[in-house]
């Protein structure tokens, strides 16, 4: 959970790597791992990873947890001014709710070939017809993201 004052961060490969110590423990939880990150202002508001399978939950992905996270924070739904940093390409239940906070700036460090809905296999977040796109990067720290993917299903096998 986050603490009560937003820890300062100054640029998006440090934000991104709080994403990952995120994932990270999602990995040391028997948890997929995905981080998530939210800022405002160069501040973390926000930060979450996995726990769909430890809380029997579906949607407790880590970017839903965040968003979650950071609404409660601002006492508002609209996280019109927010970045979101995840370490995988979210799926189509956070997509919509990436489009529903009006979130931003969404910078995704692995793409998802199975289930992405950030423009790979689904267009949800980047979808011209719907009422929000976020300005999308892919690839920072992609090695990183995709590699502790791999390492935990190769792991399960």
């Amino acid at each position: 959970m986050y603490s009560s004052m937003p820890a300062e961060i100054h640029d998006d490969q440090q934000c991104m790597q709080a994403a990952l110590e995120e994932a990270r423990l999602a990995a040391d939880a028997d948890e997929i791992p995905v981080g998530a990150v939210i800022t405002l202002d160069g501040s973390i508001i926000a930060r979450a990873h996995n726990e769909n399978r430890s809380k029997n939950d579906p949607t407790r992905h880590a970017e839903i947890t965040a968003i979650r996270e950071a609404a409660q924070f601002l006492k508002n739904e609209r996280l019109t001014d927010c970045v979101l940093y995840v370490t995988k390409e979210p799926c189509a239940m956070c997509a919509g709710a990436i489009v529903h906070a009006r979130i931003k700036r969404l910078v995704i460090g692995a793409r998802d070939v199975r289930y992405g809905a950030c423009g790979t296999a689904l267009s949800i977040c980047g979808n011209g017809v719907l009422n929000h796109v976020p300005c999308i990067e892919f690839g920072l720290m992609e090695e990183e993201s995709s590699g502790l993917l791999k390492d935990f299903f190769r792991k399960k096998r």
